[in-house]
Formats: C-alpha cells, structure tokens, sequence
C-alpha cells in the first residue's frame, strides 16, 4: 500500500494538557492558554483553544471581551446561560453548538444556568486572512444524540461552503469564518467509522478530541478506549478520555475510528486546512 494514504498521528495525552482548578472552574487546556502556556502545543493550522470546561452551579465567567476570533461551544452536560452585547440572551442544553465570530469586538457572559454543573468544550480558532474585522455575528445549532449516533455530523464549517446556511438558528452546521469543519460523534461500543477529510486530493491537517465523559480525571487517562489509524495501512493508535492527537493526512489517505470499549465514545473531530 502507498505511503502517501497513510495518516501521521501524534497523541496528546490528556494528563499532559494544561490544567486549572479554580473551585468554581475545573479546565482541561489543550493549547496555550491564561496561565498555561506550552511552546510545542500553541496552536495547530487555525485551531488556537481547545478548554474543556466544568463550571459549577451558579457561577461562571462574568462580562468580558473578545474580538478577531472565532469561538464556539458545545455542551457535553448541563445548561450554559450566554449574554452578550449584541442582544443575544440563551441557554443552551445538550447538543448545542453555539458560535460567535467576534469581528470586531463583543462582550458576553457563560455560566452554568439551574442548580447543576455545566460542561462544555469552548473552541477557538483564526478567521480568515483579511476577515478578523468584520461585523460580529450569532448563530446556534442542535443536534440531537440520535443524529450524532455511529456518524461523524458536521456541526461547525466555513460559512463559504457548499450547503452552510447563514440564519441564526438554521439547520445543518454553524458557519465560520475560518477554514475549518468540526464533526461530532457517539460511537458505539465494537462500532468502527471511516472518515475522508473534506479536500481529498491534498495533504490535510486535523485533530481529534476524545471528551471525557466519565468523569473529572486530571491524571492519566480513563474510561472508553478508541483506536484511531489510517484505513489503509491499518496501524493504530488508542486514546482515552480526555486525550486527543494531531492528525496530518496523506493525499487521499482516511482516518479510521473504532470504539474498542464497553461505553460510548463522544468524539470531536476536526478538518483543518
């Protein structure tokens, strides 16, 4: 078999991940960030923040600003309240995606809505060359575990790409102003999944994130097992909760994912230019 369809892999173990316990804020950091900072892990293509978050109940991140990037969230559990100074109030429950393009500058709140904890993966990534100024905007999408079910679901894509629609609360993926496409899926037990990163034909860049359902672990890596390789040489990689791994994909190579575990796996995977 060619090289050429193979697909490089490098792990990122959870328990090396940047990691903040503020009591209130329990935070896993996959790439520099606040008082994390990793020369080796600052960004990968456009992808700069991968946190993921446990806020507890009644508190969570006051009003403060952003502006350029591209920033998202997908709730895992719970209920995320978001304000923000272009009139948006929301609470966002399991399978939502929320995204704001910052442009040229917004203000807004994230905290956990109710009595429970809220956890959610916030992602950002660089728009555009030439698009970081552009008029703020909000969109949300839902997507429902059945839709997510032994399927990789694009949920996140370049607001210029075929079928990406731009209505606040439209169907179909949220719209970006970046080069990149986010899937989301819960893969069952014994289940495998092949993935063909969007622009075969070219060496590629992604990333995929294993989430760490089964609980706050900030040592060494548990719960599900998935094994992560290319389809065609059939050589493998195992990730647990929590861990991650950067992707480069040989023209026309696939990426093969399988749930080598008892429990379902909730997996974020990223196409990146």
């Amino acid at each position: 078999m060619s090289s050429d369809k193979n697909v490089q892999i490098t792990l990122r173990p959870s328990h090396e991940r940047g990691h903040a316990d503020h009591g209130w804020l329990k935070s896993f950091h996959t790439f520099s960030f606040a008082g994390y900072q990793d020369r080796n892990h600052e960004s990968y293509s456009t992808l700069r923040v991968i946190n993921e978050d446990r806020v507890a109940a009644h508190t969570g991140f006051g009003t403060h600003s952003h502006q350029h990037y591209e920033i998202f969230s997908y709730v895992i559990d719970g209920k995320l309240e978001h304000k923000d100074s272009m009139g948006n109030t929301e609470v966002l429950s399991r399978g939502a995606l929320q995204m704001t393009s910052t442009g040229t500058g917004i203000s807004h709140s994230e905290k956990a809505n109710g009595g429970n904890e809220v956890y959610f993966c916030q992602i950002w990534a660089s728009p555009r060359p030439g698009e970081g100024n552009g008029k703020p905007a909000y969109f949300t999408r839902q997507f429902t575990d059945e839709e997510k079910k032994d399927r990789f679901v694009p949920v996140v894509a370049p607001d210029n790409a075929p079928g990406v629609t731009l209505g606040r609360e439209d169907s179909g993926p949220a719209p970006i102003r970046s080069d990149l496409w986010m899937y989301a899926s819960l893969i069952q037990p014994g289940i495998s999944l092949v993935h063909k990163p969007f622009g075969d034909g070219q060496m590629k860049k992604g990333y995929v994130h294993l989430i760490q359902k089964s609980g706050y672990n900030p040592g060494a890596a548990q719960g599900v097992t998935l094994k992560i390789g290319s389809h065609a040489d059939g050589s493998q990689v195992e990730l647990r909760e929590g861990d991650g791994a950067y992707l480069t994909y040989g023209p026309g190579s696939e990426l093969r994912v399988e749930n080598d575990s008892q429990g379902v796996a909730e997996v974020l995977l990223f196409d990146l230019e």
